[in-house]
């Protein structure tokens, strides 16, 4: 990969940059959210949801916002939830894998004094590629849970991946 990947905090400029990726309906597929139609409800989600944040940052390549990775908390203090989307040009080329990277080696310098010990990532077993990028990044296979989440009209089995302050950090 000969492109410098980089994370950073969003910010409201950011949006005609997320719009991008976030209305692409292959993007979204396995996200939570159906592709973005126009750049009101972007906005709103930028402004309310991704700003206040504890942990959401920018993917960037070369400096051009081309995706998103965040940590968000669970109900325990010391589990965080991973979740990333990147736009599909960078689909293929190492770029997850070493945002993700990057992702815990910041994350676990920020929050651990604050308890956190354990990085879980849920994979939807349809999404093979999203499943390398865990394996990749150093997380740790744990299990299939069936039918665990409802996800755009039905139950999906997700594979449950960890990653713990104490492991170490892949190269």
């Amino acid at each position: 990969m000969a492109e410098e990947v980089t994370i950073r905090r969003f910010e409201l400029s950011d949006m005609d940059a997320m719009m991008a990726w976030a209305s692409d309906p292959q993007v979204a597929a396995f996200c939570r959210w159906e592709p973005y139609a126009s750049t009101g409800p972007l906005l709103a989600f930028l402004r309310d949801t991704v700003l206040p944040h504890p942990w959401f940052r920018a993917i960037c390549v070369s400096g051009a916002v081309v995706g998103a990775v965040s940590v968000s908390p669970t109900p325990e203090r010391c589990r965080g939830e991973l979740g990333y989307v990147l736009a599909r040009a960078h689909w293929g080329k190492g770029v997850a894998t070493a945002t993700v990277r990057r992702a815990l080696r910041d994350v676990f310098a920020e929050l651990e004094p604050e308890g956190l010990r354990r990085v879980e990532a849920l994979v939807d077993v349809g999404n093979p590629a999203s499943q390398r990028v865990a394996e990749k990044a150093g997380f740790r296979r744990e299990g299939e849970l069936r039918r665990h989440y409802w996800h755009k009209g039905r139950a999906r089995d997700m594979v449950m991946y960890s990653f713990l302050s104490s492991d170490p950090l892949p190269e």
